[in-house]
């Protein structure tokens, strides 16, 4: 949880959250990912001011065991005094046990948020996945949970006024709009009917802007015309310079390679593998990771 002026906001962590999308349908498949077409909808992490606390939260943390399609099994929900949100040890069982910090007790309406985060944690354990070093471990999890359609209230739980913030997660805001509107481009799902914070819609729409970025990149045929005469520019000067023998030759998101034929590389705006084609004009390229299909002009 972060307070005040802890909020950490813009883009610090797009590379390893790339990395961690990149990762996920590595050990999914694309087909597997795009299996969890469905996101938690608000309906069913709400609470109702006359719920019980505890059955409450074990009601939503099952919710999120059945997203990201973890094996049934009891649900114990406890509340203690923590510096952290919550934890879980992933590799408990058979039951699942979440500890959450206090402060839930009073403010429920997050109470899905972290344990969309922590039950993400033991998905993760099974799958084999991970990072290494805790920072980027956490960067993963947050990332995964966005994208399976369970991390969009990590989002929605962001609120400022004129004397406090507060967010949970590791992602920045904005990251996490980023990988919603990621999630948005493959699903075609609009997560910005479901924010009941204002500020997470703006985080929102700051992600999408980012994320529309990455498809209007050269080689692909979106790329506006100032892209595109770069990227003219610089394959002049690759040909050039792989003429003279020179090895593969990197100028910004694109890369040319010449083995039997001038090549260029460049990350699938879907899930960020690199693709190569070859240098000849109009070209369709299928991502061999996600199948995403491209247009690009080389």
């Amino acid at each position: 949880m972060a307070a005040g002026r802890d909020v950490e906001r813009g883009f610090p962590h797009l590379e390893t959250v790339r990395e961690a999308v990149t990762a996920l349908y590595r050990r999914l498949s694309g087909d597997g990912v795009r299996s969890f077409d469905l996101s938690v909808v608000p309906a069913d992490v709400a609470f109702a001011d006359d719920d019980d606390l505890r059955l409450g939260a074990q009601r939503v943390a099952r919710v999120m065991v059945a997203q990201l399609r973890l094996p049934e099994a009891p649900v114990v929900v406890t509340f203690r005094e923590m510096e952290h949100a919550a934890q879980i040890e992933p590799a408990g069982g058979p039951e699942y046990f979440v500890e959450l910090n206090a402060r839930f007790r009073e403010h429920r309406r997050d109470i899905g948020a972290a344990l969309a985060h922590e039950i993400t944690h033991v998905y993760l354990h099974r799958l084999g996945l991970a990072f290494d070093g805790v920072r980027n471990n956490e960067i993963l999890t947050d990332t995964v949970a966005t994208y399976l359609g369970a991390g969009w209230l990590l989002l929605d739980a962001f609120r400022q006024d004129r004397l406090s913030s507060q967010k949970l997660g590791y992602l920045t805001p904005e990251e996490f709009g980023y990988v919603l509107a990621k999630r948005a481009e493959v699903f075609g799902e609009d997560p910005s009917v479901w924010f009941t914070s204002p500020q997470a819609y703006e985080a929102y729409t700051a992600g999408r802007r980012k994320a529309d970025e990455d498809a209007r990149r050269p080689p692909l045929t979106a790329a506006g015309w100032a892209g595109r005469r770069a990227y003219a520019r610089d394959r002049r000067w690759a040909r050039d310079r792989l003429a003279d023998g020179a090895g593969p030759v990197t100028s910004g998101p694109y890369t040319f390679e010449n083995r039997s034929q001038l090549r260029v590389a460049f990350d699938c705006p879907t899930c960020f593998q690199r693709i190569r084609v070859p240098v000849r004009g109009r070209v369709r390229a299928r991502c061999g990771l996600c199948r995403t299909v491209l247009e690009c002009d080389t």
